[in-house]
């Protein structure tokens, strides 16, 4: 299960990602996020071991939030060998920066963070893209509602102009724009996506530690239109867990 890579615009890239956002202790974790920041954001050490951890254990890509501390570990675990394909987030009022300092990292793909293209502004949008496209990496779109975004996307003028697409999506709807996730609103979004044709990254895959790594996969296995994942991890004993149950899957 989400084993090997996927080729895109010629591109071998790993069908699991390393997740960032427990590094930078991102706000869904809630009370957690505080602890985070604490073990991970301001001890970058830290997060080197997270990452140096995921390589053993097979990991080949990682999905860069490009914060100082996280940029730094990752760096160091470069300079100790661990070969990590990038897609990485440009993020809000940072756009110019982040696309150059993704650039100079070598990121096989840049996405416009969920908080850029949740507004729809679509000329905006076009004009991140071309920037990305203009450093030879794969431009995507990252989206906090699936549901409302991907609607309005289908029929948009930025279309043609991205390829892949980082959703949030886990069995119990949990930081996605919907009050329930059955059958009916599960059925809604496949057909969502599949109109959409892009090539989709999964997120928030264990609604922020809601699910155990078990359930998630388990579900994850039961969609056919996700086709890469990222999976955020705190600690070394985190990696291990869930790397290894997802090669048993």
């Amino acid at each position: 299960m989400f084993e090997g890579n996927i080729s895109i615009k010629g591109n071998e890239i790993p069908r699991t990602l390393l997740g960032t956002s427990p590094f930078i202790g991102a706000a869904q974790f809630g009370h957690r996020a505080r602890l985070y920041q604490l073990d991970l954001y301001n001890q970058p050490e830290n997060i080197l071991e997270v990452i140096r951890k995921s390589c053993k254990l097979g990991i080949k890509g990682i999905q860069l939030v490009p914060y100082d501390p996280v940029v730094q570990a990752l760096n160091w675990a470069i300079d100790e060998g661990c070969d990590l394909n990038i897609l990485g987030t440009v993020r809000p009022d940072c756009e110019s920066e982040d696309i150059r300092l993704l650039s100079e990292l070598g990121a096989s793909s840049m996405l416009i963070h969920g908080m850029i293209t949740d507004k729809l502004n679509f000329n905006y949008l076009e004009l991140r893209l071309e920037e990305i496209k203009k450093t030879g990496a794969i431009p995507g779109l990252v989206t906090h509602r699936p549901f409302n975004t991907t609607k309005n996307l289908i029929d948009s003028p930025v279309l043609d102009l991205f390829d892949i697409y980082m959703v949030p999506v886990n069995k119990t709807g949990y930081l996605m724009d919907t009050d329930v996730f059955m059958d009916k609103e599960r059925a809604e979004l496949r057909d969502l996506i599949k109109k959409l044709d892009k090539t989709i990254i999964a997120k928030k895959t264990m609604a922020a530690g809601i699910l155990t790594p078990n359930d998630a996969f388990d579900y994850l296995k039961t969609l056919d239109y996700v086709d890469l994942m990222t999976v955020g991890i705190a600690s070394e004993a985190e990696a291990e867990e869930t790397f290894k149950l997802l090669k048993d899957k």
